[in-house]
């Protein structure tokens, strides 16, 4: 652990939830000397509001952190109460792992990671001031007045800058859960001319199990056939709990509405900005106010508690509406809260001030990731995380930024959003704005990303091997599929599954084109198939299936390429430039986009500016 007379690291990571725990590891990981500072070490990792890993589009990004060589994927197995694979009434690209976490059980196994990482060294502390000279960190400053000296910085400090606990009129000056708010380092991030801005969230309450009525809710059951969300976790994961679905009630509509006006949200109390894509329930009945009820999830929180998260009902109304509203929801008419629920704000910075591998535009070495650059969710924290500790790395090693593109990834789309277009509101990843999500599957995360972590040296010995094994199996499976049948070897086949028999023979990559064939029914009828790795075959099979589209999206790409390959000189006076638009000019020269791909993707740029630019390059050579 630390040693008190050390004051020179490698890297310093302030932050120690989802983000920093990613950070910090990575930089270990890839043998530099670590520093990871936390206001406390009882919240290192800690779930303060939804206690689940993945969901719709997050399932993709925890899937592509594990790809890389993160933690989160591994963390989250080894500590699941119920796993579920969401959407799969729909495609494959938009089908999303969630897992229902122990909180307490994955707070304190990511912390034993943590305590026992080679080259990583804790310390509970608050850090008062980012140090620099001459454009570059060069350390921190506690409210203890110790300083520590490093090469980078990571800052991942979350929803705890100057926070505010807001459940009706009263205001308390903490940070989530009841732990420490940070005060000092938003001035100091303001001094460094970093923009900062206050955005808000919210979380339900908790209540006692033993007070909930479960007879009159529907039983949510977790998949015992779905894949784990670590590539290295093998077979399936036992589901050990399950939740419960219910609804509120006109009464609960009622009670809102009556008390509306006490709500900080609609009062004028809360000025922040708050999600779009998590409503309150004030929210939700005010905005729909046409709907008679809302879905409600009770989930568990741990194997340890009888807390139990009422998934759906987050509010800031005060403790004695609460207290009536929730006992109006179905089966929750003679609940007890253990925990009230309440909106938390937050200092958060603009996230157009970073470079796409999040480090300060301005200031050498400094990079800042997860909630404090105006995203929500542990997924997104956890990604950027990640990417910043890897650049952090890649940084003091004199080498190339790692720089995500859209078409590889979700965590691509992920920063590309935050740093290119900016956000306004706690930003959400959703699959909606992935604009080639067929090519991003979680499936194939590891085809996309483990390389990318095996360079930068993330991925171990061990996971690269069972890589190129997976890889291989895929690539027998692809070859096996070529082979023909004549009719009679699929004739009762496909009249048991309902497809038309053809005349002329099909191999099998033909019939995975049929909409009623399945993998598992061909590795049932077919003895040639019966030993394949089902996992394997079916991510090959999808490629087959959707080959066409992929084929499409593929071609798109290719040519936005072409803009992503012609970078745009650092110092390129924009304002120069004859023909672009005043709008183009200023957003151009604010975010200093590093290609002609991420200039065409920010909001207030046209096809026009892309084209006066082109120009303008060609003309001057450049």
């Amino acid at each position: 652990m630390l040693d008190s007379y050390q004051k020179q690291y490698d890297a310093i990571v302030i932050g120690c939830g989802h983000a920093g725990v990613e950070a910090s590891l990575a930089l270990a990981r890839l043998g530099h000397k670590t520093l990871a500072v936390t206001l406390s070490l009882d919240a290192i990792a800690f779930m303060a509001c939804n206690p689940a890993i993945g969901g719709t589009a997050k399932g993709h990004l925890v899937r592509e952190i594990d790809a890389l060589g993160g933690q989160m994927g591994l963390s989250a197995d080894k500590n699941l109460l119920q796993i579920r694979m969401l959407n799969m009434g729909k495609g494959p690209a938009v089908q999303s792992l969630r897992g229902q976490a122990d909180k307490t059980l994955y707070h304190h196994y990511m912390k034993s990671i943590m305590e026992t990482q080679e080259n990583l060294d804790i310390l509970q502390g608050e850090v008062a001031e980012i140090l620099t000279a001459n454009g570059k960190v060069t350390g921190i400053k506690t409210t203890l007045n110790q300083e520590f000296f490093c090469d980078t910085i990571v800052v991942c400090t979350g929803v705890y800058l100057n926070a505010h606990i807001i459940i009706g009129d009263n205001v308390t000056k903490t940070g989530p859960n009841g732990f420490s708010r940070a005060t000092k380092l938003t001035d100091s991030l303001i001094s460094l001319d970093i923009p900062t801005r206050r955005f808000k969230t919210g979380t339900p309450a908790r209540v006692d199990k033993n007070t909930i009525n479960f007879d009159v809710m529907q039983v949510q059951k977790g998949d015992d056939d779905i894949y784990p969300f670590s590539f290295m976790t093998d077979g399936h994961l036992p589901n050990k709990e399950v939740c419960y679905l219910t609804y509120t009630t006109q009464k609960t509509k009622d009670i809102i509405m009556a008390n509306i006006d006490r709500s900080p949200l609609y009062n004028g109390s809360i000025h922040s900005i708050g999600p779009r894509y998590c409503p309150s329930i004030e929210d939700k009945v005010m905005r729909f106010a046409d709907k008679e009820r809302h879905q409600i999830f009770i989930e568990p929180e741990s194997s340890l508690t009888n807390e139990m998260y009422v998934q759906g009902m987050s509010s800031s109304l005060p403790f004695d509406v609460q207290l009536e509203m929730y006992k109006s929801v179905i089966g929750l008419e003679k609940v007890k809260i253990m925990r009230f629920a309440y909106a938390i704000e937050y200092d958060c910075i603009d996230s157009l001030c970073l470079t796409p591998y999040l480090m300060v535009k301005h200031i050498d070495g400094l990079f800042l990731a997860g909630q404090l650059n105006g995203s929500s969710g542990y997924e997104e924290a956890g990604a950027q995380g990640l990417i910043a500790g890897i650049n952090a790395s890649l940084y003091l090693r004199n080498k190339q930024p790692l720089v995500l593109t859209r078409d590889s990834s979700y965590i691509g789309v992920l920063i590309d959003d935050l740093v290119t277009k900016g956000t306004n509101e706690p930003y959400r990843m959703m699959t909606a704005r992935a604009e080639h999500r067929l090519l991003l599957r979680q499936e194939n995360a590891d085809k996309r990303l483990t390389p990318i972590g095996r360079e930068v040296g993330l991925v171990d010995d061990t996971r690269w091997q069972k890589f190129c094994d997976k890889q291989d199996k895929c690539g027998q499976i692809s070859d096996m599929l070529t082979k023909t049948l004549p009719p009679k070897e699929f004739k009762d086949y496909f009249e048991k599954i309902g497809e038309p028999i053809p005349h002329n023979g099909l191999s099998y990559r033909d019939m995975i084109k049929r909409s009623n064939v399945t993998c598992e029914s061909m590795i049932e009828y077919f003895d040639d198939l019966k030993d394949v790795d089902q996992r394997c075959f079916e991510e090959v099979a999808t490629d087959i299936k959707y080959e066409g589209y992929l084929s499409k999206q593929k071609n798109i790409i290719g040519d936005i390429n072409k803009l992503e390959g012609k970078t745009l000189p650092p110092d390129l006076d924009y304002n120069s430039i004859k023909g672009l638009r005043i709008e183009a000019r200023q957003k151009l020269d604010k975010i200093r986009p590093l290609n002609l791909g991420q200039a065409s993707r920010i909001s207030g740029v046209s096809p026009a500016d892309i084209t006066v630019l082109m120009v303008y390059l060609s003309k001057n050579k450049i």
